[in-house]
């Protein structure tokens, strides 16, 4: 297992487990845990061994409580899945405890989702006065009303609940959430990748993305550009009056 800074990920069997780990802090979001996510999602890509990745945070406490409203994070995206980081494999969450705000963006952003009976998501921007717009691609994977309540209100809805308006796959005790993500995990890493991968890219492709989602993808195109070598080069080549020597990175 190999751990970066707040999030750790560790590959056995096919399957990636990626944790958010600042249980101190309910696994609140930070500028150090959305980098160590975007890296987590990059390394999960990149594995040729890792067909299925398993989200969950560490302890039963919390899933994650959304932003670290002490040590806010300059932008969620870089962290999210599907956003920040191109991902065409499954991500299963393992909810157990709270999903609050930045946390409901990601599971959202999840493919399948186990959640432990203690399991609560709220999404209270309103509340706070702030808003990203990123959650609001929940009207596209709930019924718009219940999506309109969540966001509008701002109040909890439990583990029940989301099971029946289609948030959730299964609801299990606290003591079966993992075992059970995993089994499910193992029956996808045993499937064949490529339908797999194709049919998770087409099934993304089918959903509407709003203008916040899209907005942020644009963005993250935008960073690669600005942190490229390619850019270095381009301004070394202008100055110095000559030819530039793009590689494509």
């Amino acid at each position: 297992m190999i751990t970066a800074s707040v999030v750790t990920y560790e590959s056995k069997n096919g399957i990636a487990v990626i944790t958010l780990n600042r249980p101190e802090r309910m696994n609140r979001m930070d500028d150090a845990l959305m980098d160590g996510l975007n890296a987590a999602w990059k390394r999960f890509m990149a594995s040729p061994d890792d067909r299925v990745a398993v989200l969950t945070g560490s302890g039963t406490k919390a899933f994650c409580a959304g932003a670290d409203l002490q040590n806010p994070p300059k932008g969620l995206y870089p962290g999210i899945p599907g956003v920040g980081v191109p991902v065409d494999k499954p991500i299963i969450a393992a909810v157990a405890g709270w999903c609050v705000g930045g946390g409901m963006v990601l599971t959202t952003m999840c493919d399948l989702m186990i959640c432990a009976e203690n399991a609560v998501f709220t999404y209270p921007e309103v509340r706070v006065g702030f808003s990203g717009g990123l959650i609001t691609n929940l009207v596209t994977r709930i019924p718009h009303k219940i999506a309109m309540e969540l966001l509008l209100i701002g109040e909890q809805i439990d583990a029940k609940r989301a099971y029946e308006v289609g948030y959730a796959n299964k609801v299990v005790p606290v003591e079966d959430l993992m075992p059970t993500a995993m089994q499910w995990a193992a029956k996808i890493a045993a499937n064949a990748p490529l339908p797999t991968r194709a049919l998770k890219q087409w099934a993304s492709e089918t959903l509407p993305k709003g203008p916040t989602e899209l907005g942020n993808i644009a963005r993250m195109r935008v960073d690669e550009i600005d942190n490229s070598a390619d850019w270095i080069e381009g301004r070394a080549a202008f100055t110095e009056k000559r030819p530039p020597n793009f590689k494509g990175k």
